[in-house]
Formats: structure tokens, C-alpha cells, sequence
């Protein structure tokens, strides 16, 4: 099974996603960063929602299981 692109090394107190590892180039990035780099078009699997008013990572919906996040 390929591995996943983008893991989650950290939630916040309340299981919100804040930190984030990209396995195929060894990045890390904050929820920010990460936000960032989804809107400029590098990462095509994944969107953005606001959720309790913060910009939130989100795989898209399909039927990979590789590209979610967890």
C-alpha cells in the first residue's frame, strides 16, 4: 500500500489537526503553513474548510484512504 502524503504530528487540546508532516519531501509545517500551500495549488488532494472560524486542512472527499489525514 503507497503511504500516506501528508501525516498529522500534533493535535491541539482539542483533537484539531496542527501540525503536519509531508512524507514524500520530509517537511513539516504548521496548520498555517499548510493552509497556505494547499491555496497556492501544492497540494491537489486537499482543501480548505473553516471550521469554528479557522482555515482547516481537509483531504478531499474519495475513495483513497492515502491521502487522508490522521
Amino acid at each position: 500500500m503507497a503511504r500516506k502524503r501528508i501525516s498529522v504530528t500534533s493535535e491541539n487540546t482539542k483533537g484539531g489537526n496542527e501540525k503536519f508532516h509531508d512524507n514524500y519531501t520530509g517537511e513539516d509545517m504548521t496548520r498555517k503553513e499548510f493552509v497556505g500551500k494547499i491555496k497556492n495549488g501544492e497540494y491537489a488532494n486537499y482543501h480548505i474548510r473553516k471550521i469554528n472560524g479557522r482555515e482547516t486542512p481537509v483531504s478531499n472527499p474519495d475513495k483513497s484512504e492515502k491521502n487522508n489525514l490522521g
